[in-house]
């Protein structure tokens, strides 16, 4: 009984986090990188960024947002990724 109500707490927690993620995100360095969560999960699952539990990904510096991000832009420029400085990172 008690193992039972313990996973259904954990399982409800889980499901919580993901239903009160943010729509947007914003990231702040070389310009102002606003990152619409919402619409990437809707493209293209959940999967294509979050290993296992989805969880706020850190982007803590350059290589990091660049290594997550814009490696993947690079294989979706024929869907409209940006892949130009300027068209993430805004003054």
């Amino acid at each position: 009984m008690k193992r039972a109500l313990v996973i259904m707490m954990l399982l409800t927690f889980v499901a919580a986090s993901v239903a009160f993620a943010a729509d947007t995100v914003t990231y702040t360095g070389k310009g102002t990188v606003t990152f619409n969560h919402k619409a990437h999960g809707e493209k293209l699952g959940c999967d294509a960024c979050h290993e296992g539990t989805p969880a706020k990904i850190e982007i803590k510096d350059k290589d990091s947002g660049h290594g997550k991000c814009l490696a993947c832009h690079k294989t979706m420029t024929d869907k409209g990724a940006p892949t130009k400085c300027n068209e993430c990172h805004k003054k």
